[in-house]
């Protein structure tokens, strides 16, 4: 799963929309310059969908190895054959950090106009993100964040920390007018930074909620498997909650087996990442599951818009700026059975 910045909200916030990962750059609507706007100032050049300048995208990301992840290879894919002018160069992807470093030389050997990095380890790979820099060659870092901002011209990516803050929220909402009320946490990875980012989120948003007490967390491994095993021992040594936060909807499905199998259903579960499997669910209304709190994979889309952009020396649609941010933070959006239809074109498998 993915290691964003801290959440100290560097630059602009960005929400994303239901149903196509071009929103970022909606919009990015003329080539023309007008000079004669008025107040004396001259719109920026935007991306749009009219060919231009071609473009040669290198793409360089993790190992596939978990449904968020082959949604962000998937949704590259996808925007970049959606534009004429755009050749994608995309690596077979890994989790080794001296494979990927050794991928992403090789486009920058092959000298592609723009590099999109999503590191299996921001830190380790921040060494080839400034290399690529070097030689002309602008980076997208997506995601997972380099070490330094020199080791990329632009970050887009997801808000863990908005992620814990919004489900919590949700949560204390849900039930404020509850008394004792008693909610239990499933986290992911405790040794990533991100699941600290998410619980942070989380415990922050409780703190507004005084009749709201947590009473449990466990930390699973973002596999099914664990999710199943972390909640079954939730389960047993808490007889009676009220909610459960999922932090990621892989593991979710483990949670909701066994859920299942306890026969146990005087609580409601939000679920995290936004999964096709959790928005199917939460349109059935059949089972615990009511929300899940997005951290889209359309980043990966709009990644490859921005390096489109940078490529052909454009900005950004909607903005007077002539050059694209230096950092996009997505927003995370709650999916509920009332916005569900809208966002589950977005969900990933």
């Amino acid at each position: 799963m993915p290691t964003p910045p801290l959440p100290s909200r560097r630059g602009l916030l960005f929400g994303t929309a239901a149903a196509s990962a071009g929103v970022l750059l909606t919009g990015c609507t003329s080539n023309e310059n007008n000079n004669g706007d008025e107040g004396g100032t001259r719109r920026a050049d935007t991306a749009q969908d009219k060919p231009g300048k071609p473009v040669t995208i290198g793409f360089a990301g993790p190992q596939a190895d978990h449904g968020w992840l082959n949604a962000i290879n998937d949704n590259a894919r996808k925007r970049a054959a959606e534009y004429s002018d755009v050749t994608l160069e995309i690596t077979e992807g890994s989790n080794d950090t001296a494979q990927q470093i050794g991928q992403i030389e090789t486009l920058i050997n092959k000298e592609v106009d723009v590099l999109v990095v999503l590191p299996a380890d921001g830190k380790a790979l921040t060494q080839v993100g400034l290399k690529a820099m070097r030689a002309g060659i602008p980076v997208v870092n997506l995601d997972r964040i380099f070490a330094s901002p020199q080791a990329y011209r632009c970050w887009i990516g997801g808000d863990n920390y908005g992620m814990g803050l919004n489900a919590g929220r949700y949560i204390g909402e849900r039930l404020r007018d509850k008394k004792n009320a008693k909610v239990v946490e499933l986290a992911g990875l405790d040794n990533l930074e991100l699941t600290r980012q998410r619980t942070q989120g989380f415990d922050d948003a409780l703190k507004n909620y005084p009749n709201i007490e947590k009473v449990a967390r466990q930390a699973a491994e973002f596999t099914v498997e664990s999710g199943q095993a972390k909640t079954a021992q939730l389960l047993q040594a808490q007889p009676s909650f009220d909610a459960l936060w999922n932090h990621d909807d892989d593991q979710g499905v483990g949670a909701e087996r066994a859920i299942r199998q306890a026969g146990r259903d005087e609580f409601f579960m939000v679920g995290g990442a936004g999964s096709r499997h959790a928005m199917e669910a939460i349109e059935a209304g059949d089972g615990v599951l009511e929300a899940t709190v997005l951290y889209p994979p359309t980043m990966a889309a709009s990644a490859v818009d921005l390096a489109r952009a940078l490529g052909q020396g454009k900005g950004v649609g909607g903005l007077a700026e002539f050059e694209i941010p230096a950092s996009l933070t997505l927003y995370s959006a709650i999916v509920t059975k009332d916005n569900v239809e809208e966002y589950l074109p977005t969900g990933f498998v």
